[in-house]
């Protein structure tokens, strides 16, 4: 067995592996947008759109990158070496070229969501600044002469025989 692009078994590594490894990201990027919406905490979102915007970025130009290594060993393989898998060979180049466009956007779709998310918080954000003059308002129809005296603290007035004990 060889690898039927010019003998070169590096280009059917390469191959296989950006696409196993494009695989296991798409499934990971999908879990992740099934669960975004539940994500309440602003940094992590912003860390997880941030990583799915590198990651297509990366995946984008790491698919141009098989897509001209393959068709550079596909020009180079000698025709009587092929005898069966001419068409696959083919396909694989095909399916890499399109996988640069659909990588592209998915980067897309990630920068219009990080965009949304900055431009969201911006828009949204209110500087939470403290007004000295309006205090907390006290719960309705309580006086605050009406509360009870912490236990366990030495008072004057302590009935005989009884010792509280210390305080630490």
């Amino acid at each position: 067995l060889f690898c039927i692009f010019n003998h070169n078994e590096d280009a059917c590594r390469y191959g296989i592996g950006i696409g196993v490894l494009a695989f296991l990201a798409c499934i990971f990027f999908f879990m992740v947008d099934v669960y975004f919406p539940q994500i309440s905490n602003t940094t992590d979102r912003k860390y997880l759109v941030l990583a799915d915007l590198g990651f297509s970025g990366l995946w984008t130009f790491l698919w141009f990158i098989g897509f001209c290594f393959l068709t550079n060993q596909w020009a180079w393989t000698k025709a009587e070496d092929v005898h069966v898998g001419a068409d696959s060979a083919r396909a694989a180049i095909t399916f890499s070229f399109f996988s640069i466009f659909s990588w592209g956007l998915l980067l897309a779709f990630a920068y219009k969501r990080y965009k949304m998310g900055v431009e969201d918080f911006a828009q949204s954000y209110i500087d939470p600044t403290p007004e000295v003059s309006t205090p907390y308002s006290s719960y309705p129809n309580i006086s605050h002469e009406s509360y009870q005296q912490p236990p366990f603290t030495h008072t004057a007035e302590a009935p005989e025989g009884y010792q509280p004990p210390p305080v630490y």
